[in-house]
């Protein structure tokens, strides 16, 4: 049952990471194609927003994992809620699309939120 958890867990964090490339690619379509820098701010925005409220969000989703993994993923989550939030109160754009995004991050390789899913669907091998 513990496996079945932490996978239900893992899938709803992957939703969320599919969430946000839609959005973070809708951004990148208006800032190069429509060349629309208010819009593109406005949804990375969004993403700093989304980020922010996800510990509280994953709480619930949480609630049958093991003590080890829940502890592990909530705490991954709200160091991204942290980085979020000093994105937003610093009103950095910049610092808002590389949410998520390891220094050496290539594009099409996944991103922190991927990897997170990744690490507890290891935990049921």
């Amino acid at each position: 049952m513990a496996a079945n958890n932490i996978e239900s867990f893992a899938l709803w964090l992957s939703e969320r990471c599919e969430f946000l490339r839609n959005l973070e690619n809708e951004a990148e379509r208006e800032l190069q194609i429509n060349k629309d820098t208010d819009k593109y701010r406005a949804l990375m925005n969004q993403k700093a927003l989304f980020l922010q409220a996800l510990p509280e969000e994953a709480e619930k989703h949480a609630a049958n994992l093991s003590g080890e993994a829940a502890d592990f993923a909530l705490e991954r989550l709200e160091q991204f809620a942290a980085n979020a939030s000093v994105a937003l109160r610093l009103n950095s754009v910049f610092y808002m699309s590389a949410l998520l995004y390891p220094d050496d991050h290539k594009k099409g390789d996944p991103n922190n939120l991927d990897r997170l899913a990744a690490s507890l669907r290891a935990m049921t091998d």
